[in-house]
């Protein structure tokens, strides 16, 4: 079956997933290769972003959000090493919202043309707080912007998959018409260069349950209710995605992207390479 190109056909492959009882798994992809393997694997969506690069340079996904480089160039760059490889997979592009210095409707028209079949709003202001955050919502560089984007781009038909981070900000997307809200909860943990601070897995039940029950409760006309996916924080592998999932209700799966790049191979390598250390040359 050939990638989808637009909205309706990925929806239609994320219903049959659900309809099979089974999680959808979307992933993030830094490099080609890494596409290649989550496709594979039967990955449900693929994203990239901007991040993907610096994680996969070994830096910290928080490199995405601080000013080493333009992240939708980057986005572009990644795509052309990405999409010509990718064959059935839905495709999503990690849009820098809030990008003073592109025209979004036409960087999203754009997007759809080179093969993308939807959207995420990544790089997010939704990963700043305090002070710096409320300086960004004051001067036209707030959260508003990616609702913004994510209307337009639901606008021209493609999938849209933002990212969350309260209650409030779920309703909002909601209402943008998101086909799939990614309940945020920070940045990944574990690992080289994980997270230290975060919830703790348990307490994240019940702030993804809130959000969850804020996106069911908006009404949409003639649309189905959004999809409810969880991301980040402790939910970093596949003992944490089951927990919290089978505590939640109305949460479809889950969202990787340091769980299902960095994280797997930051242990194999150093696995092997370990394997490797330890031949004893019998001379």
């Amino acid at each position: 079956m050939p990638r989808p190109h637009n909205r309706t056909e990925a929806l239609a492959r994320l219903q049959t997933t659900i309809s099979s009882g089974k999680a959808i798994l979307g992933a993030g992809a830094g490099i080609g290769l890494t596409a290649k393997c989550l496709e594979a694997a039967g990955t449900d969506l693929i994203i990239i972003y901007n991040s993907g690069r610096f994680r996969m340079a070994g830096c910290g996904s928080l490199a995405g959000l601080l000013p080493y480089g333009d992240a939708n160039a980057i986005l572009l760059s990644m795509a052309s090493e990405v999409l010509p490889i990718v064959a059935h997979t839905p495709v999503l592009a990690g849009v820098c919202g809030t990008d003073p210095f592109r025209d979004i409707p036409s960087f999203l028209r754009q997007l759809r043309e080179m093969g993308f079949c939807g959207v995420q709003n990544f790089p997010t202001v939704g990963l700043y707080d305090g002070r710096f955050r409320l300086n960004l919502e004051e001067t036209g560089m707030g959260f508003a912007g990616e609702v913004e984007m994510i209307a337009e781009a639901h606008r021209l038909g493609l999938l849209t998959a933002p990212y969350v981070f309260t209650p409030e900000e779920a309703v909002m997307m909601a209402e943008a018409g998101a086909d799939i809200v990614v309940i945020h909860l920070g940045l990944t943990t574990k690992g080289k260069i994980g997270a230290t601070s975060a919830l703790r897995l348990e307490e994240c039940v019940a702030v993804v349950q809130e959000m969850a029950d804020a996106v069911r409760a908006v009404v949409r006309e003639a649309q189905d209710e959004a999809i409810v996916l969880v991301h980040g924080g402790p939910v970093a592998d596949i003992k944490d995605a089951e927990f919290v999932l089978n505590r939640t209700t109305g949460v479809k799966g889950f969202f990787g992207a340091s769980s299902l790049e960095r994280l797997p191979v930051e242990i194999a390598v150093e696995q092997t390479a370990r394997g490797f250390k330890n031949i004893d040359i019998k001379q």
